[in-house]
């Protein structure tokens, strides 16, 4: 079956732009074309980029000196610390940063993780009691809090003292919690975009230059050797998980961070990495983390308890390490089964309701950690906002998943009269509801998706970043590419535009769930793969078609080669394309 017509969207690109940057920077027609419709037109600016080299000092965080001096007093005394995170990859990852970093301080320390059934998200009362009755002074909350103004006022009145470390949007009515927090947002950080791990590592790095310098002032030896930067996998291994933008220090984060989980010395990652079949040693890509490691490190977090995860990252005993890492694949496996059931019923719901703007979706026996993930799959294949609910007994928990050009935690605050409570940010959410207000909540957030998108939520556009020709599809492309690299969130992948090509000689790979072919246009050629869409193509071999591919450097075997991976394909235009302006200034081509 063709695949549906979309409008390929092609930001403007003045010629005298691009070919400033092939003099400056001494870079390809194509790559100057990416830089300068990414709004990197400015040589100094363009080369920043490509560099990923900014770094800023954990002293950016305004009154990140009140947070130390609370760590650093409970330190001295001996007195229980508690690192309170989440259990999601960035909670586990950013628990284990601060744990490791104030063992080797010699600290008090254990942690806490809440169960997604039982605890909810975030900070629970009943916890912050739980804590204060089993000795906890000092505690340091992790990826939560920054909403929970009860619950850390709770704790204060309790006897403890609390740091709050997060990186979620604070509350609508902008009250703070009463403690020293360390959050990018909120305390002016340069990178605002940072998730709660490398909140927690740039905390880490502050207590350890603190710490030496003391020593180096008293005339004693420095503290136990222990460097941050050990844990710039973990780092790069949560930036790319929670889907945070990779703009700014995150881009030099993860691109450092990616390095170091290629030689991590954590037995831990490297028994995950073995049973997710990433190669060792070898380089290891965004991809792979995005769907080969965090989705196990995730698994015991959505289905169980994410104690599992934080163990295998902690652990110094090899065979322990494999042995987690077996228990988290088959978690992982059994997720997997869970997601599809729920993506089945949930495509029945959407079927039912009809053509929606947004969507808020409901089950008696979903599973309140498997939702988010179907919710994505959903926005993904439907461009529409999803909430998914999964309902026990009067309430039940959400996860939400937005589009571009789509705020999902403006729309919770817009629809928050009919929620018990709720968090997150612009992408993805989460939220309670009562049972007898999710029909009206739902009405809620379809009527202002309507109201936000209007339009254009049913057109499905293809973003173009340059247009080339099949001749230039080769390993110096390819490579020069890779120099945007990291991609996610905030960089996506290249998206590269040929025109009038045509396919031919496909063959099936993969027990037919890909297919190989082969690109065509005048005399130059190019081999090419779509992968997940079975053994056919969008369009008819030897007929004419407009085609957007990634080109990256694949390795196999210590081989290096280019690949090109199509991303969406359908029939050249008989008449010249026609083109307009949208209002962002763009063009788009009919």
């Amino acid at each position: 079956m063709l695949e549906p017509t979309r409008r390929f969207r092609i930001a403007p690109c003045p010629p005298e732009q691009v070919q400033a940057l092939r003099q400056a920077l001494s870079v390809s027609g194509p790559l100057a074309e990416v830089l300068v419709r990414r709004g990197l037109a400015d040589p100094g600016r363009a080369q920043a980029f490509l560099a990923a080299d900014a770094e800023h000092p954990p002293q950016a965080f305004a009154g990140i000196e009140r947070a130390l001096v609370a760590i650093e007093r409970h330190v001295a005394a001996g007195t229980r610390i508690t690192v309170h995170g989440d259990y999601d990859v960035d909670g586990i990852c950013s628990t284990a940063v601060l744990v490791r970093a104030l063992r080797a301080l010699g600290a008090n320390v254990d942690w806490y993780l809440p169960d997604r059934a039982t605890d909810g998200y975030g900070l629970n009362p009943l916890t912050v009691r739980r804590l204060a009755e089993r000795g906890t002074r000092l505690l340091v909350t992790v990826d939560c809090a920054i909403t929970a103004v009860a619950e850390v006022q709770l704790a204060l009145d309790l006897g403890m003292e609390v740091v709050v470390t997060d990186h979620h949007a604070p509350r609508a009515d902008g009250q703070l919690p009463a403690a020293p927090i360390v959050h990018p947002a909120v305390c002016d950080y340069p990178c605002p975009d940072l998730c709660a791990t490398a909140v927690a590592y740039k905390l880490a790095q502050a207590l350890w230059c603190a710490a030496g310098e003391r020593s180096s002032a008293a005339g004693v030896a420095e503290p136990e050797r222990y460097d941050p930067r050990l844990d710039l996998d973990l780092v790069a291994l949560a930036t790319i998980a929670d889907v945070v933008a990779l703009r700014g220090e995150n881009r030099t984060l993860v691109r450092r961070g990616l390095r170091a989980l290629a030689g991590t010395a954590k037995p831990g990652l490297r028994a995950l990495m073995t049973v997710a079949r990433v190669a060792q040693p070898g380089p290891v890509s965004e991809r792979a983390v995005g769907f080969a490691l965090a989705p196990r490190l995730n698994a015991a977090g959505r289905l169980y308890r994410a104690d599992a995860g934080l163990e295998l990252i902690l652990t110094e005993d090899t065979a322990r390490a494999e042995q987690i890492a077996a228990e988290l694949d088959r978690a992982n496996y059994e997720r997997r089964r869970t997601e599809l059931r729920i993506l089945s019923e949930a495509e029945r719901h959407v079927a039912a309701l009809g053509e929606r703007a947004g969507y808020v979706l409901a089950g008696e026996d979903w599973h309140a950690g498997v939702i988010g993930i179907v919710a994505s799959r959903l926005a993904e294949r439907h461009h529409r906002p999803f909430v998914l609910v999964a309902l026990d007994g009067q309430a039940g928990r959400g996860s939400g998943r937005g589009i571009e050009r789509f705020d999902l935690l403006g729309a919770l605050h817009a629809c928050g009269g009919h929620l018990l409570r709720y968090g997150g940010h612009r992408a993805a959410a989460g939220l309670e509801v009562s049972r007898e207000r999710l029909v009206d909540f739902g009405e809620a957030f379809a009527a202002h998706a309507e109201q936000v998108l209007g339009s254009e939520r049913a057109e499905r556009e293809e973003r173009v970043d340059a247009v080339v020709q099949v001749d230039e599809l080769g390993m110096e492309l390819a490579e020069e590419l890779a120099q945007l690299a990291p991609f996610g969130a905030g960089n996506p992948t290249v998206s590269l535009l040929v025109r009038g090509a045509v396919f031919a000689d496909r063959r099936p790979m993969g027990e037919g769930r890909h297919v190989r072919f082969t690109l065509r246009h005048g005399p130059h050629s190019a081999r090419a793969v779509a992968f997940g869409g079975g053994a056919t193509l969008p369009v008819r071999d030897g007929t004419p078609a407009d085609a957007t591919f990634t080109l990256e450097v694949n390795e196999w075997r210590g081989v290096s080669e280019p690949r090109l991976v199509l991303r969406h394909a359908q029939p050249a235009a008989v008449e010249p394309a026609r083109v307009a302006e949208s209002q962002e200034g763009e063009l788009v081509l009919f």
